[in-house]
């Protein structure tokens, strides 16, 4: 298997997202987005949320790797690795600085022209994000975030405005990253990323929840909708952080509490994007907890009319659920607990490190909705060291190598169709959970340490090598 060949159509690349590698928060008229008012972290702590850009705290996103001033460069090195395709995001408030204006900002979109340009020469296709955790600031400020149905609007004016500027440059979109992460409503974090919400306290946090749900699908199958009309030949997908979750035994309580998570916390996005309706369990779970949401038969219209052409997912890592609390365990839910799983590794941020995990995900997700699946993340974080002015990262060689074997497997036993694979920050970026510098991914080491001091120089890892032979063959490994 690990000299067999992928087609040559395959889209090899690699993935990052605009706020984390960008900087230039405060040029060409860019307003300010939630990643611009989240201070550092670290490995086990936080990142804080601050009410707009306070003094004496230390933005990492604002200048993130300066890739606004050299992607040129970086791109030439994603070219002699050979990527065929580069999966970014476009800056919303790059775009419209606030969010709610009824023109674009030009020099926003003279940017991605600039760049899309530069991908192009070298026959890089853009797979393209439009909202991936870095919605305007203000929009949060003024309309609360996707609590309220405006966004919808001002959502899919964002959407027609670089659709249309970019028909022929872009083929690859995507709404919104890792929709599902929000799930996870015992970390604020993902509340705030994903929709511009902190919850407060006292309020019903899945009433709240599943409100904004409801208008970032519908946003985003009234995008879709829209974008086949600009250019027929786009090809939508949706983007899943896809974690399965296994049971902690075979008893049927455990058995049951991982299905019940998978189907909050995945399927539940998946259905809606993919089907274009709501699960039964959801509707059901709305009856027995007496939550009403705005929901209208106009919406109702367009989510059957905005399904998506693939599935992109990111892939990290598997959980593992147990329906009682152990020593190890954390609770999700009620009878719900995220356990530790035994049978795998992780790694320094406490991931659990699974590759066939990998194949085990894409043959649960293909099996559910019969579509192509995209891997636009995988990615080992971890803490590299300069020696001889290289990083020999065997270790990254490693993860990856074992989890493009699974890849194949799924796709070459399976029956798995598997369109492409763009490993998460092929160049090192800001860490989007933790802020770090220092939690780095990429092929290409940058500079740069976690209080902000560096000169961004870029250097190739050990990896660097390895992954564009990885290209050249098709996927031999």
């Amino acid at each position: 298997m690990e000299r067999r060949r992928v087609p040559h159509d395959f889209l090899w690349g690699g993935a990052v997202a605009a706020h984390q590698l960008e900087g230039g928060y405060d040029k060409g008229k860019k307003g300010i987005s939630i990643a611009d008012v989240m201070t550092a972290g670290a490995n086990g702590r936080d990142r804080d949320i601050t009410k707009g850009i306070l003094p004496n705290h230390y933005y990492p996103n604002h200048e993130a790797i300066d890739f606004y001033t050299r992607y040129k460069e970086d791109i030439r090195l994603f070219a002699e690795m050979g990527f065929r395709c580069f999966r970014t995001s476009i800056a919303w408030t790059r775009i419209f600085p606030h969010g709610d204006e009824e023109k674009p900002n030009e020099e926003g979109l003279q940017f991605y022209d600039d760049l899309f340009d530069e991908l192009l020469k070298y026959h890089i296709e853009p797979v393209i994000t439009l909202s991936h955790f870095e919605m305007p600031f203000y929009l949060v400020e003024k309309y609360g975030g996707w609590r309220n149905r405006k966004l919808i609007d001002f959502f899919v004016r964002f959407a027609e405005a670089v659709m249309v500027r970019y028909k022929d440059k872009v083929k690859y979109w995507m709404t919104f990253n890792e929709v599902n992460n929000q799930a996870s409503v015992q970390n604020p974090w993902t509340g705030w990323t994903n929709s511009g919400i902190l919850y407060q306290p006292g309020e019903d946090v899945q009433t709240v929840l599943q409100q904004a749900v409801h208008y970032q699908m519908t946003a985003s199958a009234m995008a879709v909708r829209l974008g086949r009309g600009i250019n027929p030949e786009f090809q939508f997908g949706c983007m899943l952080a896809m974690i399965p979750f296994y049971p902690r035994t075979c008893s049927p309580q455990d058995e049951l509490a991982a299905q019940i998570a998978m189907g909050h916390r995945l399927y539940y996005y998946g259905d809606l994007h993919v089907f274009g309706e709501y699960p039964a369990y959801m509707e059901a779970f709305r009856r027995e907890h007496g939550i009403s949401l705005d929901i209208t038969e106009l919406d109702k219209k367009y989510l059957k009319e905005g399904c998506v052409d693939y599935i992109g997912i990111s892939y990290y890592m598997s959980g593992t659920v147990s329906s009682v609390e152990t020593e190890d365990s954390t609770r999700v839910a009620d009878g719900i607990y995220l356990a530790r799983n035994p049978y795998v590794e992780k790694n320094d941020w406490g991931w659990q490190i699974d590759p066939q995990g990998l194949r085990y995900s894409l043959n649960l997700l293909h099996q559910r909705y019969h579509k192509p699946i995209f891997i636009v993340e995988n990615g080992l974080g971890a803490y590299d060291k300069l020696e001889d002015g290289t990083v020999h990262d065997s270790y990254r060689i490693d993860y990856l190598r074992k989890h493009i074997l699974e890849m194949k497997k799924a796709m070459f036993l399976d029956g798995v169709p598997v369109m492409g694979y763009t490993p998460w920050g092929c160049i090192d970026l800001v860490s989007a959970g933790s802020g770090e510098m220092e939690k780095r991914y990429g092929f290409i080491y940058v500079d740069k340490d976690n209080q902000g001091n560096g000169t961004l120089e870029r250097r190739k890892k050990d990896s660097f090598a390895w992954y564009k032979k990885v290209i050249e063959s098709d996927g031999e490994i």
